[in-house]
């Protein structure tokens, strides 16, 4: 990224969004049916390199299922409605149907007047391992501590600490904050840690011990981080930074590779694409799966932005249905704007631009396309 002069007394870089990018052919094409999408972290692989978001509207216990069963990772937030409510689906169906002005309030009600139950926190564990699935939960950090003891003790394989932006190196005065690198080091299971956005920020969050790190702030089409506090990295940038960081990582560490996960701004096929040619190993989704008529939000999609107590970062949007978790996934589609068959998308272009793999394809020529 390029400094440029903002005004005599700032300089800042110039960066770029998914929309600005786009995909180079190569010298050479290939069958489709030759082309592996296949994505592994830690022991666990995955026939896509896709995170369903630890999001209420798109993740339940039956969904992470579902999700699991069609070879993507689902990640289940244990701050939501399912570890609060022995039955959330009235909540479910109040948070779908209220008008957008009473949405919010409702939202701030119902997590913050029902506490998180931690025998609710094992039951839901056992349900996705009684599924199948690969049972991974996230946490905030400001709640890890005191959460991911249950998860772990329930048999969890992996553990999420997401938030709008984390650090390894948090300063506070008012008690100790988390050592990520200790908490980190002293769990049984892989941890994924983000969300970041740059080179710094990147390689201390790989230097905790993390497995993955979240490049971004999460949430994209349900957030507004960017108008309430003036936040935001466009995410090609924000992912080949943190793929760098990975680069460099791996030297200093001798070998030790954290994979570059891509969260936020991932509304399409198209922008998964881009997101893996940018560096990403894989990808976080939330409002592409919450058009599902089978997820938990029935097309309509929020997250814990919008219910903070005092200062809402997110809305409920509804966003429509446009087919099961299946046909999202794995097609077929009925619509020509990638928002279905979203790893047949990635297929196609993997194998349109001649690679086989996905750590191929991150090697890729990209090219600046402004509109």
């Amino acid at each position: 990224m390029t400094d440029i002069e903002i005004g005599r007394g700032k300089r800042g870089r110039v960066a770029y969004s998914f929309d600005d990018v786009a995909v180079a052919p190569s010298r050479r094409t290939r069958d489709a049916d030759e082309v592996s999408t296949a994505w592994q972290i830690d022991a666990y692989r995955f026939q896509a390199p896709i995170i369903a978001a630890p999001m209420d509207s798109v993740v339940s216990p039956d969904s992470a299922v579902t999700l699991s069963n069609l070879g993507v990772l689902a990640v289940l937030n244990l701050e939501g409605l399912w570890t609060r409510y022995a039955d959330p689906r009235p909540q479910l169906e109040r948070i779908r149907e209220l008008p957008s002005h009473e949405a919010i309030a409702y939202l701030q009600q119902a997590y913050g007047d029902q506490p998180i139950d931690p025998s609710l926190i094992t039951e839901r564990v056992k349900q996705m391992r009684d599924g199948g699935a690969t049972v991974a939960v996230a946490v905030s950090p400001q709640s890890a501590a005191t959460l991911a003891p249950y998860a772990v003790s329930a048999g969890i394989d992996l553990l999420v600490i997401r938030g709008t932006t984390v650090s390894a190196e948090h300063v506070s005065s008012n008690g100790a904050p988390l050592n990520l690198k200790t908490f980190i080091y002293e769990l049984e299971v892989p941890v994924i840690v983000g969300g970041c956005a740059t080179y710094q920020a990147a390689l201390h969050l790989m230097r905790t011990g993390a497995a993955g790190v979240l490049v971004g702030f999460g949430g994209g089409a349900a957030m507004t981080t960017s108008d309430v506090l003036g936040i935001r990295v466009p995410m090609a940038s924000a992912v080949a930074d943190v793929a760098a960081a990975r680069r460099d990582y791996l030297d200093e560490s001798g070998g030790r590779y954290v994979h570059v996960i891509a969260d936020g701004a991932v509304g399409s096929s198209g922008a998964l694409v881009k997101a893996i040619a940018c560096g990403a190993d894989a990808v976080m989704i939330g409002s592409i799966l919450a058009r599902a008529s089978d997820a938990p939000g029935g097309g309509a999609h929020w997250g814990p932005e919008a219910w903070h107590r005092s200062l809402p970062r997110g809305e409920r949007k509804h966003l429509g249905v446009v087919g099961t978790f299946e046909q999202i996934l794995h097609g077929p589609s009925a619509t020509a704007d990638g928002s279905s068959n979203i790893v047949g998308a990635l297929r196609k272009a993997m194998a349109t631009t001649g690679y086989s793999d996905i750590k191929e394809f991150q090697r890729i020529d990209v090219v600046l396309d402004p509109h």
